[in-house]
């Protein structure tokens, strides 16, 4: 997630539009240089058609920014959630179980959920899992396809056979047990967002109808200033085109990129407060990153 506007942020969303930007440039200039030589004057299209065209342009562009917007607000909803049902699972565990922990349950519910958030994040991103996750894996002997279910599996697991070892309330079981499942909602959320692809023929038919436009502009001016002309025909496709990988680049928010979701962040912060909740100590605070964006 962006978290500072500098002139990095800036390269950062320039590199994904600079060719289509050099050839505006260039068609553009060449166009309505020609245009001042040549019969290309007699060519004029009528203002009202490129008004109409923009009009249009900038109504697909307003409904597929909104939808992109709208995915990435949900994704960070959802881990917002998560962040708030990590806390509420470890401090019901530490409440409900007994202060003396002969089985060591406290720190394994605690353990599992850090390396569950960990592992989901990965997952999402479709990144090999980090050392710390794949250590704990490989000491439990966890095995899956779906590693983050396979662990909230493994909290049902866990939970039902402390409850019947300790004798734990049912009313309690079922309240952990609803925690539980409030998680694996949140995770299946994020695996829908991530596996439901935008359609590519909505976005592939913006970006013709703004070439179409930039096509024609330059013949819908007056050929009085052409200087201001060059710059017009440049400036309104530009921003049509910045519009468009602005709502590109925020439909996915899973995909490891300066605009993600912080998951890494998040799951950090989850970790911090587990501790502190586990060993009523407090943890320090990871420092604010050198990087314009938090992963």
């Amino acid at each position: 997630m962006l978290v500072k506007n500098n002139h990095k942020a800036i390269f950062f969303f320039l590199k994904h539009i600079w060719i289509d930007i050099v050839l505006i440039i260039i068609y553009a200039s060449v166009i309505t240089t020609i245009d001042l030589y040549t019969y290309l004057h007699m060519i004029t299209v009528p203002l009202s058609i490129t008004t109409v065209a923009g009009t249009i342009v900038a109504l697909l562009l307003a409904f597929r920014t909104a939808q992109s917007y709208d995915r990435w607000w949900e994704a960070r909803k959802i881990w917002g959630e998560i962040v708030n049902e990590s806390r509420t699972l470890i401090r019901q565990v530490k409440q409900f179980f007994p202060n003396q922990d002969p089985d060591n349950i406290i720190p394994e519910f605690a353990q599992r959920q850090i390396i569950w958030c960990y592992a989901l994040s990965q997952s999402l991103r479709k990144e090999p899992f980090s050392f710390k996750v794949q250590s704990y894996l490989d000491s439990k002997n966890i095995k899956a396809n779906n590693i983050p279910s396979k662990l909230l599996n493994k909290h049902s697991e866990h939970l039902k056979q402390a409850s019947e070892n300790l004798g734990l309330d049912p009313i309690k079981q079922t309240q952990i047990d609803s925690t539980i499942s409030r998680l694996n909602d949140a995770m299946g959320k994020c695996e829908r967002i991530k596996n439901t692809v935008f359609p590519r023929s909505y976005s592939s038919l913006i970006h013709v109808l703004i070439y179409v436009l930039a096509s024609i502009l330059p013949f819908g001016l007056e050929d009085v200033f052409p200087f201001t002309e060059i710059a017009i025909a440049i400036i309104i496709p530009v921003i049509l085109l910045a519009v468009e990988e602005t709502a590109i680049i925020m439909q996915n928010p899973f995909e490891n990129m300066p605009t993600d979701i912080p998951m890494t962040a998040l799951s950090k912060t989850i970790e911090n407060n587990i501790m502190e909740i586990i060993t009523d100590q407090k943890t320090e605070i990871p420092a604010n990153p050198n990087s314009f964006y938090i992963n």
